[in-house]
């Protein structure tokens, strides 16, 4: 990234597109006030969470010396606190005919790398063969003083993913997908998506994420261009600062993610983080999808969750850390594979200085 932009208020007005790591030009200031992520840049406050390209992403060890903090919610949401709901959008005519493996799972012909099942396996086998790694996210909470850095077991906390957390799969074919879309662009098609799900209510959207799934040699906000040095990002649809502005939606708010065609970016974005020659092709698309799904848990209305006080979410902290150990990344087993999963952030490690974990207990 080069440079590390200090705390400041989200910006609102569309966002130039500019490379991360260069200067930015300040917009005006937008009516909460939300800090920046590391990994967004100024130019790019919509920029929730993004996971930054390994090169781009030198500034991420000097973030994991403080604590997340409670932001207070935004529109009154802070975290997922029901059984998290995952709905996978493949987004345009480019992702070509569509198909069922053996294990029920849509196969796409315009997937070469096979992104699309691995996405499914990955969502849905969260939350399955006791897996610890999402046991990280529940500590977290809301219903707590803005500023808070822990939860009391009496607080509505992230709830679990018990028995994985797909909860539908929508190839949108209406049209193609656009070349570069816009943040509003992406939003809309998440809000189409809730329509297209049922989810017509703001509660049955409440804990409910739609991943925006981008076909290849698109370039969704920039991604794999000179003016996105990034691999993903989440963010909620009334947020004024997505370039094009927010999205109206008749169905309460609606959170997504831009998920790009991650292996377009090769070991920019992870491949063979973990494993090598060919069971490490897609070890970035679990990384970084896994990296989003997290942070949409924990501050599912940026920045109304858990950041800290440069804007970093819980897998921002832990991003391209290195592999093993206690929080690098490794491969985590669900009941439906093996998956390269980075660790996140956890307030309540080393006696509460918190650090990169996993692993760690479910809180109930």
């Amino acid at each position: 990234m080069g440079m590390s932009p200090t705390p400041r208020k989200v910006l609102t007005g569309l966002s130039s597109l500019v490379l991360a790591a260069a200067g930015f030009a300040a917009a005006a200031p937008a009516q909460a006030d939300q800090p920046v992520s590391e990994f967004a840049g100024p130019s790019h406050p919509y920029r929730h969470g993004a996971v930054p390209t390994k090169e781009a992403s030198t500034a991420t060890a000097g973030k994991r010396t403080s604590n997340l903090k409670f932001g207070g919610s935004v529109d009154g949401i802070g975290v997922t606190t029901g059984a998290p709901k995952v709905y996978v959008i493949f987004w345009g005519s480019q992702w070509g005919t569509q198909g069922t493996d053996a294990n029920g799972y849509t196969t796409l012909s315009g997937d070469p790398s096979g992104e699309a099942v691995r996405a499914q396996q990955l969502y849905k086998g969260l939350g399955t063969n006791g897996e610890t790694w999402s046991g990280i996210l529940t500590q977290y909470c809301e219903g707590v003083a803005t500023g808070s850095t822990s939860c009391p077991s009496t607080a509505s906390h992230v709830g679990y993913p018990t028995g994985g957390a797909l909860a539908g799969v929508w190839v949108d074919e209406s049209a193609a997908a656009p070349s570069q879309a816009t943040g509003n662009q992406l939003a809309n098609e998440a809000i189409k998506g809730a329509g297209h799900f049922g989810n017509t209510t703001a509660a049955s959207n409440r804990n409910a994420q739609y991943i925006v799934l981008s076909p290849t040699g698109t370039h969704p906000d920039g991604f794999n261009t000179t003016s996105g040095s990034f691999c993903a990002w989440h963010d909620w649809n009334g947020d004024t600062t997505l370039s094009g502005g927010a999205a109206a939606s008749p169905y309460g708010d609606v959170a997504f993610s831009n998920n790009p065609y991650v292996t377009d970016m090769g070991s920019s974005c992870g491949q063979n983080y973990v494993n090598s020659g060919s069971a490490g092709l897609l070890d970035g698309v679990t990384i970084v999808y896994g990296h989003e799904y997290a942070e949409t848990l924990t501050d599912q209305n940026p920045a109304g969750g858990w950041t800290d006080s440069s804007g970093a979410e819980n897998g921002d902290k832990c991003a391209w850390k290195g592999t093993g150990g206690v929080g690098g990344a490794q491969n985590v087993t669900f009941a439906t594979g093996s998956f390269a999963m980075q660790g996140t952030w956890a307030n309540d490690y080393n006696g509460g200085a918190g650090g990169c974990e996993i692993s760690h207990p479910i809180v109930p």
